[in-house]
């Protein structure tokens, strides 16, 4: 039997059947990004002893953070439309938001692991920042295909540019608020 990989992807289970819009992918790419910043900025300070600490934090952050952008892109769409969000606008506020959930999964599996003690607390939270920063500097390859660009050795440059813009921002929100 034959899979159509792209049949799965974009059958009723993801319900798009078209490619998304550089307006929604844009949505989807900042949410992505402030996603992973909060939840690297909530890691940091967490104490590795206390080792389902992390996890509560994490998913705290990320969940308030889902909401609170959902709650604020609805906003300034409607200030940018001039109307009330129909139903369909709201569907898609929430769907461009669940790249801030995708930002805790990886991140809490590592702490989970560290949890149940496969891993020593402090490495699994080492390889849950680091896990973020890989995510986040990855975003320049996706990036890359939506603007249907060859990768190059520039890529690696910006992406390394991007993760230090973020560490210096959850750095910057560390040291002004713990």
């Amino acid at each position: 039997m034959k899979v159509d990989a792209h049949a799965m992807l974009h059958g009723p289970l993801f319900s798009r059947s078209l490619p998304l819009d550089r307006s929604n992918a844009a949505s989807r790419i900042s949410a992505y990004i402030y996603g992973n910043i909060l939840v690297l900025a909530a890691l940091v300070p967490v104490p590795a002893e206390e080792k389902h600490v992390g996890i509560a934090i994490v998913l705290g952050t990320t969940l308030s953070t889902f909401v609170a952008h959902i709650f604020a892109e609805a906003v300034g769409h409607s200030v940018r439309q001039g109307a009330q969000l129909t139903a369909a606008d709201r569907w898609r506020e929430v769907r461009n938001s669940v790249p801030i959930l995708s930002s805790a999964v990886m991140p809490c599996v590592i702490l989970m692991v560290g949890w149940m003690g496969w891993l020593e607390p402090r490495t699994a939270q080492l390889l849950a920042e680091v896990a973020v920063l890989v995510r986040i500097g990855g975003i320049v390859f996706v990036i890359g295909r939506l603007n249907r660009k060859r990768p190059s050795k520039g890529w690696l440059m910006s992406a390394a540019a991007i993760t230090l813009v973020a560490v210096t921002v959850v750095l910057t929100k560390v040291l002004l608020t713990h």
